[in-house]
């Protein structure tokens, strides 16, 4: 190869781990690629905050001394894991790994950020599939936003149009994978974190089942979290899921295992599927023209597979009483956060700690009663068993475009002198159609089929029954084969 981080810029990760196993490039030259890319392009969308390269070197040497570059490529217990010696990054937000830091997004964390005492369950197990962690990607502070724009260490630009958002709170690894300096890297879903960048950056990005992956330690399933990755390949989603999934210790909500690999839905035939389509805001919000476009189109690209689209979805998205009524639970999660850095940096956080609308939410769930927290579960209890019951109904999918309009700019989510709370209130016009699918624990993914006139990414998003990941793969597989987007590349690139 002429010049290994030009070669190896846009191959995913299954084609780079290919490489390593074919004996044709060490896991350090990709390693090294990767660092080389990091370093010439994220001057320009500020992705990466913390930088792990003589970790990573010192890994890369360690799986090339073993000789197990040219190991023969398997499956299964006791065979070669399927991304070893693949470059890979870290979110930012509530990903321990022992002996490294973290800040959570945060301004007093990152002046002395706290060292991990212990792994994260997924974080070990991204490292047993063979993936190198470079570093941390940017996060805004405690994920809250749905832009990354922490002033702990400033916003992530979009590649493709550094003036705007690449999303959040997963932004700092949308923005890395799409630029070319990763295949595929960390992220998280608390509303809809993983596929809101996916969408604004032109990638994959799968939101499994609630107790799909395990949180251990320290994290419960029962909430509205869960994580996986983004990436450039419906493949890269299916076998790093098939690498990461299954419960740990003492999880309270555990997803029944797949009846088969995840890899095997590739190419799939899923048969004639029904499919509800919805191309407008169920609460009565605008919806951008761009947004419906792309679901229309994605509509038709649908019906040129065979399955059946006609209007249709669950009656509850159009319910407005269920977000003020779950605020105290949102909230809540905010204040549980400070109060949990508190506990790594050995004192009380202030105002002056913490951004203005996290801080203001935190103070607000202070005033919260037990009751009202009661009544904000019980809200959610009720929203997942109306949600659900739609797809009990004959439905085999929902597809909704992933945003209501594409990437914003950069400080439309700033808060405001006299109202802390205006960037939440922002992000309430820019992403109604994720948060609903945390509530409801369903696997959703995002997928970059559309592109508008000025050359943004507009994603749209396909919603299965519960446990249904298996379903989405092999209709993302479909799609991808039928409609392909790795011929696409940012400008910046």
């Amino acid at each position: 190869m002429k010049n290994i981080a030009d070669e190896t810029q846009w191959l995913d990760a299954t084609a780079q781990a290919a490489l390593v196993a074919a004996g044709e490039l060490s896991s350090r030259e990709l390693v090294d690629a990767a660092i080389e890319r990091i370093d010439r392009t994220d001057g320009a969308i500020n992705a990466v905050v913390l930088h792990w390269y003589d970790r990573a070197r010192e890994q890369a040497d360690a799986i090339d001394a073993t000789g197990a570059g040219t190991a023969p490529a398997g499956r299964g217990s006791g065979d070669r894991p399927p991304f070893l010696g693949v470059p890979f990054l870290l979110k930012d937000l509530w990903a321990p790994e022992a002996g490294m830091p973290m800040t959570n997004g945060n301004a007093a964390l990152a002046a002395n950020p706290p060292r991990a005492v212990h792994d994260m369950t997924l974080v070990k197990r991204f490292r047993d599939a063979g993936l190198i962690n470079l570093g941390r990607t940017n996060s805004p502070e405690l994920g809250s936003l749905p832009v990354t724009e922490p002033i702990a260490h400033g916003p992530t630009r979009n590649p493709w149009d550094t003036d705007r958002t690449p999303g959040g709170s997963s932004g700092g690894a949308a923005a890395a994978v799409a630029a070319g300096m990763v295949p595929m890297a960390h992220a998280s879903d608390g509303g809809g974190s993983i596929r809101i960048p996916a969408s604004c950056s032109g990638l994959v990005g799968l939101k499994p089942s609630q107790g799909r992956i395990t949180l251990e330690p320290d994290r419960d399933e029962s909430g509205l979290s869960v994580n996986l990755v983004v990436s450039r390949s419906v493949r890269d989603t299916a076998r790093i899921l098939d690498a990461v999934h299954g419960p740990g210790v003492g999880d309270t909500v555990i997803a029944a295992p797949p009846a088969r690999p995840y890899e095997d839905e590739l190419g799939h035939d899923p048969g004639r599927l029904r499919i509800g389509m919805l191309d407008r805001d169920p609460q009565g919000n605008a919806l951008h023209n761009d947004c419906v476009l792309a679901v229309r189109s994605a509509a038709t690209m649908l019906e040129g597979l065979g399955h059946d689209v006609a209007p249709g979805h669950p009656e509850v998205l159009e319910d407005q009483s269920f977000t003020p009524r779950f605020m105290a639970m949102w909230a809540t999660n905010m204040a549980l956060g400070i109060k949990k850095m508190e506990s790594w940096i050995g004192r009380e956080m202030t105002a002056d700690d913490v951004e203005p609308v996290n801080w203001a939410q935190a103070e607000w769930a202070k005033s919260v009663s037990g009751v009202e927290y009661g009544e904000a579960l019980g809200a959610v209890v009720e929203y997942r068993r109306a949600m659900q019951s739609w797809w009990t109904r004959g439905w085999d999918l929902l597809l909704t475009p992933t945003l209501s309009e594409p990437p914003v700019r950069i400080g439309e989510h700033d808060a405001l002198e006299g109202d802390p709370m205006a960037g939440m209130k922002r992000a309430a016009r820019f992403v109604g159609f994720t948060p609903p699918f945390n509530a409801s624990g369903q696997p959703a993914i995002s997928l970059p089929l559309h592109w508008n006139d000025t050359g943004l990414p507009i994603g749209v998003q396909l919603v299965a029954a519960y446990g249904r990941e298996d379903l989405l793969l092999a209709v993302a597989s479909q799609l991808e084969a039928a409609h392909p987007w790795a011929q696409r590349r940012p400008v910046l690139a």
